[in-house]
């Protein structure tokens, strides 16, 4: 047990610290609720109707959206772009990495494989990240569509219907509030990667590589 849970401890601290994060989102989520509620003198909500309600989802999957979107663009971008220097780039000097497929009897199975199989075995990562992104960015647009229809009747408005609501202003300025600040950081990252070192972090350097070394 003890060499499972170091051979995977990245994972499983992220993982505790996503839950700890989405608890925390939760409960602070829940008491700012009931205090805007009883500011305006309605029923303060329960903590398991609040986590089911469309203002929390709607602010959970707009965070989910622009991270798998980071993700998905960071990835795919990568595999085609450099910046020379950088720990997170190709070096653009080095040999293609990947000539698929492969006879090397080391290989994945998947890399063995050919034609539309082969094609998307090799992009499955960002394929995946962009279907997660897809997923949930409409999530993300269904529950925030149903927090404006409940705030317009609550105002004798008429709500728009979700489709409608994809033009909405609000919904957008919700992603891209987001989505700004993670293209931000990920361009911080693969800049000062090129400057600065995390001695033992895959993600950096060797502590002594020059700064015009490109990779990790």
């Amino acid at each position: 047990m003890a060499k499972l849970i170091r051979d995977n401890s990245l994972t499983v601290v992220l993982m505790l610290l996503f839950a700890a994060s989405l608890l925390g989102q939760w409960f602070m989520g829940w008491r700012a609720e009931n205090e805007d509620l009883q500011r305006h003198g309605h029923e303060t909500l329960g903590a398991a109707a609040y986590l089911a309600s469309p203002p929390f989802l709607s602010a959970l999957f707009e965070n989910w959206e622009s991270e798998f979107l980071q993700m998905a663009v960071y990835v795919v971008l990568t595999a085609v772009l450099v910046q020379k220097g950088s720990s997170e780039s190709q070096d653009p000097d080095a040999p293609v990495r990947d000539l698929l497929p492969t006879e090397d009897p080391a290989a994945s199975e998947g890399a063995r494989l050919r034609g539309l199989a082969g094609w998307l075995y090799a992009h499955s990562l960002g394929l995946a990240l962009i279907l997660l992104f897809i997923a949930s960015f409409v999530l993300h647009w269904t529950f925030s569509a149903r927090t404006a229809a409940a705030e317009a009747a609550e105002h004798g408005d008429v709500p728009q219907t979700i489709i409608a609501y994809l033009g909405e202003a609000q919904l957008w300025f919700e992603s891209f509030q987001n989505w700004q600040s993670e293209f931000l950081s990920t361009a911080v990252l693969v800049v000062l990667s090129i400057f600065l070192r995390q001695k033992n972090s895959p993600e950096s350097k060797p502590v002594a590589a020059p700064n015009s070394e490109t990779g990790a």
